[in-house]
């Protein structure tokens, strides 16, 4: 799939990268507004074009802090007929949205929709995939901290430093966390081979 469009979406990524990062405690309300947006995607979505969705990031862990977006994973069977079909669907769900790569500037693109409250301020990103492996190990990686409340006090903390460290700076913030997450998936990959 070509990358068409994107130099627009690189000057809004940049400047959604600088938005203010705030770690806050867990809110037991997270758990039943993902449910209800959930509902509404089901019901508004094409059904043949999804394939899964599913509760990421760390608002998916109890009593994880996070920052307060819930993050939406759905899988999809086609990314080309989610711009054509699924982008003003969710435009007209009051998601902004922005075609956008995987990891820094390279491929894969996906589909990546913010919504926002009436104060601006984000409360609800949904990133729509072509299942792989990246979209697997995102489920892994939050049944890992879900399992092991340890590791998730871990992750925990590193998220407060580093939102101290890089509080308008949302790259640097998500490059430091990836050592720790890559090293989460490896004892996950580990533990299931273990268990085989």
């Amino acid at each position: 799939m070509n990358s068409g469009g994107t130099n627009i979406s690189r000057e809004r990524i940049a400047e959604l990268g600088r938005e203010h990062i705030a770690v806050m405690p867990y809110d037991p309300a997270w758990p039943a507004r993902y449910a209800e947006e959930e509902e509404r995607l089901s019901r508004s979505l094409p059904p043949a074009i999804i394939r899964r969705i599913a509760h990421i990031g760390s608002t998916a862990v109890p009593g994880l802090s996070a920052k307060p977006i819930i993050d939406i994973q759905v899988e999809v069977t086609s990314l080309d007929r989610v711009r054509r079909e699924v982008v003003p669907i969710m435009q007209d769900l009051d998601y902004e949205f922005i075609w956008r790569p995987s990891m820094g500037e390279r491929a894969p693109f996906y589909a990546w929709f913010i919504k926002r409250d009436a104060q601006g301020q984000r409360t609800f990103h949904v990133h729509m995939v072509e299942p792989d492996e990246a979209s697997t190990d995102r489920l892994i990686f939050r049944d890992f901290l879900r399992k092991h409340p340890l590791c998730a006090r871990d992750y925990e903390a590193l998220k407060h430093r580093l939102a101290s460290e890089h509080p308008a700076d949302r790259e640097s913030y998500t490059r430091r966390k990836t050592p720790f997450i890559q090293d989460i998936l490896r004892r996950a990959h580990s533990e299931t081979d273990r268990s085989s």
